[in-house]
């Protein structure tokens, strides 16, 4: 049975992820700039076009079933068995199909003579699809402990090998390799963790039983994925190689404050919410409370991003870079749009409802990737950045709006309050881009220029959110005192 759920069990969770993401971050920080400082934006391009291939058939040679394993009432062998060898035999297939249809689907996806690279990339399917029952168990007895650590460890001998081959002249291969080191590492790592060995044991039938659940699922996580990588196809097969390099160097960097934030806190609210599916006003407190933090970490970091975006790109990726600091920028906006979002997935997975989630994601999906190609055919890589932030506003009104109706609470009073945080970071990020565009030349070089803006962003913030957000700022200091009385 998974352990009960409860604020000491969430918070301490919620924290070993928090570090574990943090700790990836901060190698990140360091490497992704160095990396683009080595590589060009035809290498970064091709590799990023190549690994959405991989990821997509990733994600659907799992089909959702080890996430059905996680809502499971009971730890049943013979199904986890089952899960294992589904995805196994899935990956092994969709590997050969991609190794052979490599070239192909590389000029398909606008990376003409990326062909080698997928069929490297495709013996990377089986390493990842074979740990995902292994995290399944441990997402189940609430053990991200255990996960934080590999997850680090994995990260960092991945991230340090990519910059020493790149040192050495691989080229685009430093980030394949960077991949692979990940994958192995963290595929150990989970087995280690856990004590999982699969046996040679099957039976159809349990596989199906979990294909109601799973088969939703799958849906919308498809649809997600389309979401977030059509931008980087769009891109490349409408604006080249170069462009969709650039795209995805400043995509890498803008994300790494939703990966610290969003990938911790979803790990865990999905198995949380699973165990509260029961319990409607006490989900929906978690949900709440849980969203508003989202709102007052991330809005600030990715709104403030967009506001010093043209002196972070040169201090970060160096004059060669220089002309996109408007995508870098643009990219951050769009993510802060979304920080209310942050919940909304784990949530409604975790209180079964992935038929709302489903056509939650269709829309999400054709609205994004429309929007980005007719910006890209209009104007060009920044205009198809602007678009994306439209598409994003609209988002964040239309899945509000289904999350809040699918549990029956009132509509705009909700919105609201889950915005408020947001609307206040985007005030303080105005008044700094402002400050900055006044004073620039005054205050010196790119890098005097950060860090003033980043000490008056941060300050203008402290001061405008302490009384505008008093209530919650004092609500999530009761969460954290009852949880170290509880730890004690």
């Amino acid at each position: 049975m998974p352990p009960a759920i409860s604020l000491k069990t969430v918070t301490n969770n919620v924290g070993w992820s928090v570090l574990s993401k943090t700790s990836t971050f901060g190698l990140k920080f360091v490497t992704v700039p160095i990396l683009a400082r080595l590589l060009s934006p035809e290498e970064f391009g091709i590799v990023a076009v190549a690994q959405t291939v991989v990821l997509f058939l990733t994600m659907v040679g799992g089909a959702g079933l080890a996430a059905a394993l996680i809502v499971e009432r009971t730890e049943d062998e013979e199904t986890i068995h089952s899960v294992f060898w589904t995805n196994l035999v899935i990956a092994i297939v969709m590997a050969a199909a991609l190794y052979v249809f490599a070239e192909e689907l590389s000029a398909l996806m606008g990376a003409p003579g990326g062909g080698m690279v997928l069929q490297v990339l495709a013996f990377l399917i089986p390493i990842q699809l074979c740990g995902d029952v292994a995290y399944a168990l441990l997402a189940r007895r609430m053990a991200f402990d255990r996960d934080a650590f590999w997850s680090v460890l994995s990260e960092s001998a991945g991230a340090i090998g990519a910059v020493v081959l790149a040192l050495v002249g691989f080229g685009l291969w430093a980030l394949v390799a960077q991949l692979f080191i990940s994958a192995t590492l963290r595929l150990l790592g989970l087995f280690m963790a856990t004590g999982y060995r699969p046996r040679l044991a099957f039976s159809f039938a349990r596989v199906l039983s979990l294909g109601r659940f799973s088969a939703g699922l799958m849906g919308s996580e498809v649809f997600n994925f389309i979401t977030f990588q059509s931008p980087l196809i769009v891109i490349s097969r409408i604006l080249g190689i170069a462009d969709a390099g650039a795209y995805s160097a400043a995509n890498r960097f803008s994300s790494i404050p939703n990966q610290v934030v969003l990938a911790a806190l979803m790990g865990v609210l999905f198995p949380t919410f699973s165990h509260m599916a029961e319990d409607r006003e006490r989900r929906w407190r978690a949900l709440f409370l849980s969203t508003q933090v989202c709102s007052l970490i991330l809005a600030p970091m990715m709104f403030g991003l967009w506001a010093v975006a043209e002196p972070a790109m040169l201090v970060i990726f160096g004059e060669r870079w220089a002309w996109a600091w408007p995508v870098l920028g643009l990219l951050a906006l769009s993510k802060g749009i979304l920080a209310p979002c942050s919940t909304f997935i784990p949530y409604l997975k975790g209180i079964g409802r992935s038929g709302v989630l489903w056509w939650v994601a269709v829309a999400r999906a054709g609205i994004v990737t429309a929007a980005v190609a007719y910006g890209a055919v209009s104007g060009g890589l920044v205009t198809a950045m602007v678009w994306l932030c439209i598409a994003n506003g609209l988002t964040l009104f239309f899945y509000s709006y289904a999350v809040f109706r699918a549990d029956g609470r009132p509509f705009w009073r909700s919105f609201l309050i889950l915005c408020r945080p947001m609307i206040i970071a985007f005030a303080m990020a105005l008044a700094t881009k402002v400050m900055l565009e006044m004073s620039g030349d005054a205050i010196g070089g790119p890098i005097m220029q950060l860090a003033v803006a980043g000490l008056f962003g941060a300050v203008l913030y402290a001061v405008m959110i302490v009384p505008l957000e008093w209530t919650l700022l004092k609500d999530l200091v009761q969460s954290i005192r009852r949880s170290r009385l509880a730890k004690a």
